[in-house]
C-alpha cells in the first residue's frame, strides 16, 4: 500500500524530491546574483532574479514532463520571453544607454534556471560563480579605466568674429586630451562646434576651467 502511494506521489501529477531540489538550487544560485544586484541598488534585485530563475526552472521542468516527443517545446520560448523582459530595463539617459548590464544579468539568470531545470547542476553552479566574479570584480576595473580614460562631449557656441574654432581644438590638445571633431556650423553670426574628448578627469577639469573663464563663449555644454 505504501509503495503504491509513493509511486502515485512520484507520478507526473505531483512534485518530486528531485524537482524540489531543483527549485531550492535555483533559489540559491539566482538569489546570490540577485543579492549583488540589490546591494548595488539596481532595478532588478533579489526578488526579481529569484522569480525569473524559478520561472525558467518551472517552464523547463514542465517542458520535460509534458513536451512528449519535443521536450524543448516550452523551454525554447523562454529565451524569447526573457528578451522582452530584458528590453524593458534598458533606457537612454542624455547621451548614455543604461540598463544593459541588468538586461544581460536577467538573460543569464534565466539560462541558469533552465540549466537547473534540465538537471545540469555543475554547469549552472559554474556559470553562477563566473557571473558573480564578473559583477564583483569588473566595477573596480571599470573605475580604474574611467579614471584614466574618461570620455566627454563638449559643445561651444560663440559669436563669429571671422575665425574658426581651431583655437579651441588647440586648447583641448594642450589639455592633454585626445579629441574627435564633431559637427560645426555657422548661422546668423553664431558659430557652433562640438568635440568628443578622451582623457583623465584631471585634464578634463583643466580644459573646462579654461573655457569657463573665456568671456567670448555664449554657451558651453560639458
Amino acid at each position: 500500500m505504501l509503495l503504491l502511494i509513493q509511486e502515485y506521489l512520484d507520478s507526473a501529477h505531483f512534485i518530486t524530491q528531485s524537482e524540489v531540489n531543483k527549485f531550492l538550487m535555483t533559489t540559491l544560485l539566482c538569489g546570490l546574483i540577485g543579492t549583488e544586484r540589490e546591494f548595488r541598488g539596481k532595478q532588478a534585485g533579489l526578488k526579481t532574479m529569484i522569480m525569473i530563475g524559478l520561472g525558467s526552472t518551472l517552464f523547463t521542468v514542465l517542458s520535460i514532463k509534458i513536451g512528449l516527443g519535443s521536450q524543448d517545446r516550452i523551454a525554447s520560448n523562454i529565451v524569447t520571453g526573457i528578451g522582452f523582459l530584458g528590453a524593458g530595463v534598458i533606457f537612454k539617459e542624455e547621451n548614455r544607454v543604461k540598463g544593459l548590464t541588468t538586461a544581460c544579468v536577467i538573460w543569464i539568470v534565466a539560462a541558469i534556471g533552465m540549466a537547473v531545470g534540465g538537471g545540469y547542476y555543475v554547469q549552472s553552479i559554474g556559470v553562477t560563480a563566473v557571473v558573480l566574479a564578473a559583477l564583483l570584480i569588473f566595477p573596480f576595473v571599470e573605475s580604474f579605466v574611467e579614471h584614466h580614460h574618461t570620455q566627454r562631449t563638449y559643445r561651444i557656441v560663440k559669436k563669429y568674429e571671422n575665425e574658426s574654432l581651431d583655437s579651441y581644438e588647440d586648447y583641448i590638445r594642450t589639455s592633454r586630451l585626445k579629441l574627435h571633431r564633431g559637427k560645426q556650423e555657422l548661422a546668423d553670426g553664431i558659430i557652433t562646434g562640438s568635440w568628443t574628448a578622451v582623457g583623465s578627469p584631471k585634464n578634463h577639469k583643466k580644459f573646462v576651467d579654461k573655457m569657463l573663464r573665456d568671456k567670448k563663449i555664449l554657451e558651453f555644454d560639458f
